[in-house]
């Protein structure tokens, strides 16, 4: 077979591109954890000394860890002045905690994918799930930091404003539950946001409803507690709102899971369901976006589903359409997109 020169060198250098990534994404981790990127929000053009000194790091290290940082463009070298600094946009992606684009989370989640893929190895053979739970630590933090920027940029200012009502109940006083909240950085920027309704998070992993429960005290938030319990079974009626956040493709009984929302639901109540942004097709999602989603489906979405008792297995990519079926499906009279976002979409179903 001939091969074309012009695209194996466009290949190669995509591979090249894609190894100098995955190398890189534990030096994000370790930029994060030491508070390397925070730095040059606070100070600015730094040399290798200078940023070592101020973070109490050793300075060998900290020279090797900017150059690969700089050419990654992850921040930027000055050659005439021999230091270096980040832009406003680096600051917002790895150096500013509170951004609602910041994206160190995600390498945590990556971790570990690395560390789990045995399991997912034999699961490709075997077709069997690989639980949440069973996946490495790191990826419940991971998920947590990944998720909150955004959650705290759109949830209350624009996401429930989208919705019919919503608002002015939650302000008035309004029940609610977050189904699979997680380490419930979901819940309590709600909480927060509405003193006078209150909240109950629901998650079917045990340690991460235990974290759930640090992450409110440490919060000060009272009007919120949390119980383990699956999307079908949870505890609880009349519920004025009831909400999914990124996590109803990852249930093996999505319909299931909806209809014991709905059954759970005032009549004149209504969920929100947010979910990964995807496309109509798969065409349409070969992007950037669409890449980085079926690469988390492949490895954490799906095998979750499948080793739950339907095991449907919408993936992160399901998309309005097959979404908006699923909610209905499970018996809600309507369902409609609320909006969106690049990462999102927010729908809003009601009885």
């Amino acid at each position: 077979m001939e091969l074309n020169e012009d695209k194996l060198h466009d290949l190669l250098g995509k591979v090249v591109t894609e190894m100098g990534a995955a190398a890189n994404g534990p030096l994000v981790i370790i930029g994060d954890k030491l508070g390397l990127y925070e730095a040059f929000a606070e100070s600015g053009h730094m040399t290798s000394q200078q940023l070592a000194t101020k973070t109490d790091t050793a300075e060998r290290y900290v020279r090797e860890w900017l150059s690969a940082q700089a050419a990654s463009g992850y921040l930027e070298y000055d050659e005439q002045n021999e230091n270096f600094f980040m832009t406003p946009e680096q600051i917002a992606v790895f150096g500013n905690r509170k951004s609602p684009v910041f994206m160190t989370g995600a390498f945590y989640a990556i971790t570990s994918v690395y560390m789990d893929e045995p399991k997912i190895e034999k699961a490709f053979r075997t077709g069997e799930g690989v639980s949440w739970g069973d996946h490495n630590k790191c990826l419940f933090c991971g998920t947590e930091k990944f998720f909150s920027p955004s959650y705290e940029d759109n949830l209350t200012s624009s996401w429930i404003t989208s919705l019919d009502g919503v608002e002015e109940k939650l302000i008035n006083g309004a029940k609610v539950a977050d189904i699979g909240c997680g380490h419930a950085a979901s819940t309590i920027i709600m909480a927060k946001a509405y003193p006078k309704s209150t909240f109950k998070g629901f998650d079917f992993h045990d340690k991460s409803i235990e974290q759930a429960k640090l992450r409110a005290i440490d919060a000060g938030v009272t009007n919120i507690s949390f119980e383990v319990a699956t999307a079908k079974d949870f505890p609880g009626n009349n519920f004025d709102f009831i909400t999914f956040f990124d996590c109803l493709h990852d249930m093996g009984d999505p319909v299931g899971a909806c209809a014991h929302v709905k059954s759970a639901l005032k009549p004149d109540g209504s969920c929100m369901v947010v979910e990964p942004f995807a496309n109509g097709s798969l065409a349409e999602n070969l992007n950037p976006v669409g890449r980085a989603f079926y690469a988390f489906s492949t490895t954490l979405c799906v095998p979750c589903s499948l080793n739950q008792e339907v095991g449907l297995a919408l993936g992160a990519q399901a998309g309005e359409k097959r979404l908006k079926e699923t909610v209905i499906s499970g018996g809600f009279s309507s369902c409609r997109k609320a909006t969106e976002t690049p990462f999102n979409l927010i729908l809003e179903a009601r009885p």
